[in-house]
């Protein structure tokens, strides 16, 4: 099957949770800066689920330039990916009502939890279908780096019993470590090009 229709799809949903998240910010009450300040919460976890959403799509969108097809156990595990992460508008305006609190926390830091299996999940699925060209297997037969941030999810989560907001400061730090996706996918798809 061709990736174009999964791309365009997952653009689509991308788009449309990042634009969900920011019309859960509050209206400001006030033209003043300590009416602005009033609403520093929201605004917080605003900018770090955009953040953490960017980077979760151009991760995905660099994973995907090394596709030349897809099966139907990539396209569930890629709904199965943004099933997880349609969740971020409703944990973003939980926290941004209750920043400091354990519930908010945790459910945030459980949905990081998962999304990023999933996503690990879906580069397991890639691997299957793209197993005749070698420079997918070997950008991602190592699971390293994503067993890493699987484990900081975890303690990122159990942080919350001691200090809630140390959930998120942790999953921000660690979502951080993919801002640049690996250099390496782009040294293959100049590789690719010039061929």
């Amino acid at each position: 099957m061709s990736k174009g229709r999964l791309e365009a799809f997952t653009d689509g949903v991308i788009a449309i949770i990042i634009t969900i998240v920011v019309l859960e910010l509050p209206k400001i009450h006030g033209a003043t800066f300590a009416a602005l300040n009033e609403a520093r919460e929201p605004l917080i976890i605003y900018v770090v689920s955009f953040v953490t959403l960017a980077i979760y799509w151009n991760n995905h969108h660099h994973l995907f330039q090394l596709a030349h097809k897809v099966d139907g156990l990539v396209l569930w595990m890629n709904n199965m990916f943004l099933f997880f992460l349609s969740l971020f508008p409703f944990a973003t305006s939980w926290m941004g009502d209750h920043l400091f609190a354990f519930a908010p926390q945790v459910t945030f830091g459980i949905i990081i939890l998962f999304t990023d299996v999933s996503y690990f999940g879906l580069i397991q699925a890639l691997l299957h279908v793209t197993k005749e060209h070698q420079h997918v297997k070997e950008l991602f037969g190592s699971s390293k780096k994503m067993g890493i941030t699987i484990g900081l999810n975890l303690l990122a989560i159990a942080f919350a019993f001691v200090l809630p907001i140390l959930t998120m400061i942790i999953n921000f730090l660690m979502i951080l470590r993919w801002i640049i996706p690996d250099k390496r996918i782009e040294t293959i798809i100049r590789y690719n090009e010039e061929d």
